[in-house]
């Protein structure tokens, strides 16, 4: 399980709220997320309704709720380190490794690692429709060990997970008697990278695309009126970034939250104009949000999402305990009350 902490986590004397869970994607900065997951699974009072998920947000969820329709919130936690250590052991083979330098200098990036560069030239010149790869990708066989399907269709908690259509550009919510290990991964596809996953017909590429994670389904097909969004892709950053790298990774960031940052905004429109009997007009502004990021994923670039040594894993999972902990600490008494993320700010220059 997590890392023991120095400081006791503060006891709730809480009725039970319920809460839904919004997870963002982000190749192995998911990590972060199983941390923030992992703390808040140990407030009993926290009853999670539903989550949505994109990407490695979406596998997250599915593990989580997996394990917890198994054996309550310590099966959810059991199940998420299972997860993630199967994943850490797949990459002790993977070509993208840290280089000497980048160990001996402490720095979790892939920025130097030949294979890493190799790669991220070929993704600019090359499809993957060219090098026709065969082969089944290794997280296929890590989500079948991991995840019961069968459970997780008839798990009491809802899971919402975001694919976008290659062809009409829109994103598809698969709930959870649609999870597959193929939705999951469609859900993560980037095109780049991968070639698209043909689901029923149909071919699908990462959802981040088309949201990240998707807010609606929350709103409209769960009865909590508070969301926990675990945000990995930061929405702002002090710098302007001026190596090539830098300036893609910036890109890959504004597209990945721009469609989450319309629904964050619709709500907050909605706070201001509603009209109380306009159903779904109340529905979205009487959510209430909140919101657990680190200023620690603001120092990781793209390539530390294809590092998934244990060593960063662990020190993503503790950083997202610490994340929930200051959350818990400073916002938990808003739970069921009041938003603690100020969404007016999205408003400003609109």
């Amino acid at each position: 399980m997590a890392s023991e902490q120095t400081d006791a986590p503060r006891k709730f004397n809480r009725d039970a709220c319920l809460v839904d869970l919004a997870l963002q994607g982000g190749g192995s900065h998911g990590a972060f997320t199983w941390g923030v997951l992992d703390r808040l699974l140990e407030e009993h009072w926290l009853k999670i309704d539903g989550v949505s998920g994109t990407s490695a947000g979406a596998m997250n969820a599915a593990v989580m709720i997996d394990g917890y329709a198994a054996d309550g919130p310590d099966g959810a936690r059991s199940a998420l380190e299972r997860y993630w250590r199967d994943v850490s052991r797949a990459a002790l083979l993977s070509p993208f490794q840290r280089t000497p330098l980048d160990m001996m200098m402490g720095r979790w990036t892939l920025d130097l690692s030949p294979a890493f560069i190799a790669m991220d030239l070929m993704s600019r010149l090359i499809s993957p429709y060219d090098l026709d790869v065969i082969g089944t990708n290794p997280l296929t066989d890590i989500l079948k060990r991991n995840i019961d399907f069968v459970r997780l269709a008839k798990a009491e908690i809802k899971l919402f997970v975001t694919a976008t259509n290659v062809h009409t550009g829109r994103g598809r919510i698969f709930r959870n008697a649609d999870i597959t290990p193929d939705v999951l991964l469609a859900s993560a596809c980037l095109p780049s990278l991968f070639q698209a996953i043909e689901i029923d017909g149909e071919s699908y590429w990462d959802g981040g695309y088309s949201g990240n994670p998707t807010i609606t389904p929350l709103i409209r097909e769960c009865s909590s009126k508070d969301t926990i969004l675990v945000q990995i892709n930061p929405i702002s950053r002090p710098d302007i970034p001026k190596s090539a790298r830098d300036i893609l990774n910036r890109l890959n960031e504004v597209s990945f939250n721009a469609v989450l940052l319309k629904e964050l905004r619709m709500i907050a429109m909605m706070r201001q104009v509603a009209d109380p009997g306009n159903c779904e007009g109340a529905l979205w502004a009487g959510m209430r949000i909140h919101r657990v990021a680190s200023e620690v994923m603001l120092s990781l670039g793209y390539s530390s999402k294809l590092n998934a040594e244990w060593d960063f894993l662990c020190m993503l999972r503790d950083e997202g305990r610490r994340a929930a902990e200051t959350f818990l600490q400073k916002d938990g008494d808003n739970l069921g009350r009041k938003s603690s993320y100020d969404l007016d700010t999205l408003l400003e220059g609109i």
